[in-house]
């Protein structure tokens, strides 16, 4: 260590360079940030003008601040009805697909048996179907077995067609951990299920929390399957309400730009409680020792 800090000390130009690559990096993660951030930005500067004030300067300061735009917003969109929905259907088809597919991982990650490889193979052929090829046979289906228009007809799609990109991830995940830990949990009397749940899963938080946030995003602004499977008002997701601003030869502009900026309001919450897994996960491989 003594001799690092005499060589830095002698050497002025190599901590410049590594002050220069430092400054540059940072630089250039601000400007990818700004590039993120502006459309939504932009997004709620917009949703305090009314439209005529939104066409002739999208990109400009209000210069009125119309807060009457998130009332409208509400009472158009029926974010009272249409928010609470998305929430249940969500939140349940995300705690479902999650449990699910950690258990799947868990089999096919941690236990060599005949047909592991062309299961995973299978679970892994989801992520290539396209989802609008399925509308109408998904329509017919679940009209066959009287879900239309039922919070668990929605429910059912989304948790099949997320447990592919989350076996996917977990199984990834859970291939890295050593065998030596569940060795060691046998030797001590732990069964399978006690190892899923009191070791493999703790330590698998950071892959969770990606496809909980994946999932959730996924399932708050899909709007193909509640167009189909959901005509009953009293049942439709916060997307189906947005398209409410659209109208046959207008659009409120500020209030569908308030509406919005309240519906991506839990996905950010969702991603400010995870954020802390998701960086030690980034993270879990960059030090050694």
């Amino acid at each position: 260590m003594e001799k690092v800090l005499l060589k830095q000390q002698h050497n002025p130009q190599l901590g410049l360079k590594k002050y220069s690559k430092k400054t540059i990096i940072y630089v250039i993660l601000i400007i990818y940030a700004l590039i993120n951030a502006y459309p939504i930005l932009w997004m709620i500067l917009n949703s305090f003008k009314n439209s005529l004030e939104f066409a002739k300067s999208p990109f400009a300061l209000p210069t009125e601040w119309l807060i009457a735009n998130y009332k409208t917003a509400w009472e158009t969109a029926r974010l009272d009805t249409y928010f609470l929905n998305s929430i249940i259907v969500s939140v349940a088809a995300v705690i479902i697909t999650v449990f699910i597919g950690a258990l799947a991982s868990y089999f096919l990650a941690r236990f060599t048996y005949k047909w592991g490889k062309p299961l995973y193979a299978f679970f892994v052929f989801g992520l290539l179907i396209p989802i609008h090829a399925t509308l109408v046979p998904m329509f017919l289906l679940m009209k066959n077995l009287n879900l239309l228009n039922t919070h668990i007809g929605l429910i059912l799609p989304y948790i099949a067609f997320n447990l592919p990109i989350t076996i996917f991830i977990l199984v990834s995940f859970m291939r890295a951990f050593p065998q030596d830990i569940e060795e060691s949990a046998i030797m001590d009397g732990c069964g399978v299920f006690r190892i899923f749940w009191s070791i493999i899963l703790p330590m698998t938080m950071p892959a969770i929390a990606t496809v909980v946030i994946l999932n959730f995003i996924n399932n708050w602004n899909e709007f193909s399957f509640a167009l189909v499977l959901i005509n009953d008002d009293a049942l439709k997701t916060l997307p189906l309400g947005l398209a409410n601003f659209a109208g046959q030869y207008t659009t409120n502009y500020g209030a569908q730009m308030a509406g919005l900026t309240l519906a991506i309001i839990p996905t950010i919450v969702i991603y400010m409680l995870l954020e802390e897994y998701l960086v030690k996960g980034m993270t879990a491989g960059a030090v050694k020792g």
